[in-house]
């Protein structure tokens, strides 16, 4: 285990980033996305820091197993180890990788990062003896401080955003405050994976040859669903990169690696004159015919800002992921939701209006869930009529409100990380067993893609993006996946 506080010089000092080997959310179809978070670390950590040599591999992109990863750790011989940890799900994956590379190196500082060890940092680092340094909170400042600590053989006492082991003790130093200018950040470091940059792809979005790239346009998000740990993650706050910079950033990915398929990553960019003016942004640089982009957005921005629709589906907007949630007023007040479901057929009318494909997520295994109200949540999302439905299960993420009081009332049944994917059930609700509830999940999905008709329409559909999402799903086992998870 490394003494954080007694870290020795190392010259050249090498930085590892990796993205461990893992399985793809199956529900999503054939997908594979680009590392965005250790991408955008690794290049302002190039920009901030001179003389540091940094490695960014990706296993999924490069097809590498657990030998092979180790393999890499070996010939690399990093001083610094920091995995990607984008998602609760993959926390072991993160833990595994970290104790690979102290079995190869003991004196490797590993570091950890992202939403769930943020908000896990005391637990995982008892849990972890192999993790070293977990960065909480936004983490490019941080990183690049702690890789300047590192260098001038100083201990990372002082580096605000971190927890880290000294001796048996835990340290939890004050938080870091936001970075006040994301136009200031470089644009990700694709540079790191341009030798595998076209074997990424969304083939059920996007279909071949479009490429497959993350745009990053704001942190946070000024809402406060109980579900959701963005906002509490961000520190409450919501900040948004300016029209230009995003544009930016779409434009080199086009210009410089042709990649067509552009995801604004963001939970909640939202409509407004701030999406308006990126829309003029990319007509601007006339390359709305060349780039197809997606979105999220909620059901009460699209209602309430009907004009924009037009002006971003001529800037290449083609597909809209509406969080729709629930049929039930009381559902959704549980959420802290703050929509009205009456507005979601409304926002998947405008939506098909524009030519632009409408898809819902929608939750079941809420607490007061039952059979009946999930047979109702099937038959509202059949009326408000999706091209696209993606349901999920109710999951208490750490760092959530939610987490909190599912703990607190001993609700939560399921304590593996590697399940909490949105598709196994963690809780039971007060009239359904967690395995009843995984049952549900498998009807809802039979429900919506198993209509002859809604299949029939979605081959022959006018809008050429639902009828290659169609054809793409006509291929794909997801109802026998589903079925899998508790068969």
């Amino acid at each position: 285990m490394t003494d954080c506080s007694k870290i020795v010089e190392s010259n050249p000092m090498k930085v590892m980033f990796v993205e461990p080997p893992k399985e793809m959310w199956f529900v999503m179809g054939e997908y594979l996305p680009p590392p965005f978070g250790i991408l955008q670390l690794a290049s302002y950590l190039e920009e901030k820091v001179k003389g540091v040599e940094i490695e960014v591999l990706d296993c999924q992109v490069e097809n590498l197993d657990w030998k092979d990863l180790e393999k890499r750790i070996e010939a690399a011989q990093p001083d610094i180890f920091a995995p990607s940890a984008l998602a609760t799900c993959n926390a072991y994956l993160v833990a595994r990788a970290i104790e690979l590379a102290k079995k190869i190196n003991p004196e490797i500082l590993t570091i950890a990062g992202g939403q769930h060890f943020t908000a896990t940092a005391d637990e995982s680092l008892r849990r972890y003896p192999e993790i070293d340094v977990i960065v909480r909170g936004e983490g490019e400042q941080t990183l690049a401080e702690i890789v300047k600590t590192f260098g001038k053989k100083s201990n990372l006492s002082r580096i605000k955003g971190i927890s880290f082991r000294h001796g048996k003790k835990v340290i939890h130093n004050p938080p870091r405050p936001l970075i006040k200018d994301l136009d200031s950040l470089p644009l990700p470091g694709y540079h790191f994976v341009e030798d595998f940059i076209h074997n990424y792809h969304f083939k059920m979005m996007s279909g071949p040859n479009a490429g497959y790239a993350l745009i990053e346009g704001s942190r946070g998000c000024p809402h406060r669903c109980t579900f959701c740990s963005q906002w509490k993650h961000w520190q409450g706050k919501w900040r948004r990169k300016s029209a230009k910079r995003i544009a930016d950033e779409m434009e080199f990915c086009y210009q410089n690696y042709g990649i067509k398929f552009l995801w604004l990553t963001d939970d909640n960019f939202g409509l407004g004159k701030h999406t308006e003016e990126l829309c003029d942004e990319i007509k601007r640089r006339r390359i709305e015919e060349e780039i197809m982009w997606f979105m999220q957005v909620r059901v009460d921005d699209i209602v309430n800002h009907p004009d924009v629709l037009s002006k971003a589906r001529e800037s290449g907007l083609h597909w809209v992921l509406v969080g729709v949630e629930n049929h039930s007023p009381e559902a959704l007040n549980s959420f802290r939701k703050r929509i009205n479901p009456n507005d979601a057929k409304k926002a998947m009318k405008l939506l098909k209006e524009n030519d632009i494909f409408a898809q819902a997520t929608l939750i079941i295994g809420n607490r007061e869930d039952t059979h009946k109200s999930i047979a109702d949540l099937r038959e509202f999302t059949n009326d408000i009529d999706p091209d696209l439905a993606i349901f999920m299960i109710l999951t208490p993420f750490p760092g959530t409100d939610l987490y909190e009081t599912a703990k607190r009332n001993g609700w939560i049944e399921d304590e593996n990380w590697a399940n909490y994917d949105m598709v196994h059930a963690i809780m039971p609700t007060e009239t359904l067993t967690t395995k009843e509830v995984q049952e549900e999940l498998y009807h809802c999905y039979r429900s919506f893609y198993g209509s002859f008709g809604r299949r029939f329409t979605g081959l022959f559909s006018s809008n050429s993006m639902k009828r290659r999402t169609y054809r793409y799903l006509a291929g794909q086992g997801l109802l026998k996946g589903l079925r899998d998870l508790f068969s």
